[in-house]
């Protein structure tokens, strides 16, 4: 006769009085589950983990700090009998068992009336995964189809109605696996996406047929500003009740002109969810091996954007202060205007012969890295043939590398 299967069942706790019994690994990796589901836990142990200890201190578990005595199931709807003394685990299975509480037992899954399921979240969904005795198979099928629900390979369309609107979704730096989680996971559910070139690329491919790509760069605007016809084209399609991701390079808010968007959708009381992304402002020099903060050089870090030049009256950096600083400056938009930039620094007091690293097209696979100085930077610009996109780091930290220093 085959072993009875065990029965799925999904428990509200939110309120519910939970009992862990023992402080270590086991309760350090159960107890973010119970208080996210809003359990009222008791604790009791001599002694618990640094993490588990953080979390009774935060006020989200209460402890008492001593062992198992029989009583200490009453009222519990839920136990986790965690402790490393055998006998104490067996008497407290049987309190359990007496009062006909649930009861799991990291010690002997057997003597246990319940079993805990490797579980995962992606998308709204809870996924949890029991295959009897084999724990390693539960996690490696969990982690299966929760990344396939984070990033859209799994087909699991809404048959409910789907919040309709916008998606501002920050795509990084380039490299396709460099967008986040739910940035992916929205762009696979997109009927319309209105993409930059700076965007992942290579994401579009992966759409459905059915998907409504259109690049922003070739929105015919007419006497409008371009950033008006984008806006004036997405609130036309989520008007249309279309679910609409508005995917750009980097973060929407690091020199994306994202809250301009996030304004005209408000105007017309369309929602707006806004994804952050990997700045490349960080992410391109890190793939470059270069580190925009080192102890001992730099402290800091600025972010600037050059696609004004200093002389221009546009501009509103503040090019003397910045030459004043020791810390790192990261340029963007700035492969026209360098050899300015770099004048102006100089002339502001930055040293010529400060170390400068150009990286163009990082994170993709036609990234480069050309190493020059604030003095020459203008002039190998020019002679290696760069071009957009691509960002300057100007700092002692360009001249680190593994080994230290000039390595």
């Amino acid at each position: 006769m085959a072993e009875p299967l065990p029965y799925p069942v999904g428990l509200r706790l939110a309120g519910r009085r939970v009992v862990v019994l023992g402080g270590g690994q086991v309760a350090q990796r159960r107890l973010p589950g119970l208080v996210a589901a809003g359990a009222d836990v008791l604790l009791v142990s001599p002694s618990v983990t640094p993490s588990v200890e953080a979390m009774v201190t935060a006020g989200e578990v209460r402890w008492e700090r001593r062992r198992y005595r029989d009583g200490d199931l009453d009222g519990a709807w839920y136990a986790l009998i965690s402790t490393d003394d055998a006998d104490a685990n067996a008497a407290a299975s049987a309190e359990a068992e007496a009062r006909r509480v649930w009861a799991v037992r990291s010690d002997d899954a057997e003597a246990a009336t319940a079993w805990t399921p490797a579980t995962g979240r992606a998308a709204g969904v809870t996924v949890a995964v029991l295959t009897g005795q084999d724990p390693r198979r539960c996690a490696a099928v969990r982690d299966a189809v929760v990344e396939g629900l984070r990033d859209g390979t799994l087909a699991a369309p809404h048959h409910r109605a789907r919040a309709k609107g916008v998606a501002l979704v920050g795509g990084g730096p380039g490299d396709p696996d460099l967008i986040t989680v739910r940035g992916r996971r929205l762009l696979a559910e997109a009927d319309v996406v209105i993409a930059d070139r700076l965007g992942p690329r290579d994401l579009l491919d992966e759409l459905p047929p059915h998907v409504q790509v259109i690049d922003a760069a070739k929105i015919p605007y007419g006497r409008f500003m371009a950033q008006e016809a984008i806006n004036d084209a997405l609130i036309e399609h989520a008007k249309a009740g279309k679910a609409v991701v508005r995917l750009k390079g980097g973060d929407p808010f690091v020199f994306g002109r994202g809250m301009e968007e996030v304004q005209a959708l408000a105007e017309h009381g369309i929602p707006c969810t806004v994804v952050p992304g990997i700045s490349s402002s960080i992410s391109v020099p890190a793939a470059a091996g270069i580190s925009v903060t080192h102890r001992g050089l730099a402290q800091e870090f600025t972010v600037v954007s050059g696609h004004v030049a200093p002389d221009d009256p546009r501009s509103r950096v503040n090019w003397a202060a910045l030459a004043r600083l020791t810390g790192t400056l990261v340029l963007l938009m700035s492969v026209e205007n360098i050899p300015t930039i770099a004048d102006t620094l100089i002339g502001h007091g930055r040293p010529a012969g400060t170390p400068v690293a150009v990286v163009q097209e990082g994170t993709t696979t036609a990234q480069r890295r050309v190493d020059a100085t604030l003095a020459t930077v203008g002039e190998r610009v020019r002679t290696e043939g760069i071009r957009p996109p691509a960002v300057i780091v100007i700092g002692e930290v360009t001249a680190v590398g593994p080994a230290g220093p000039n390595s």
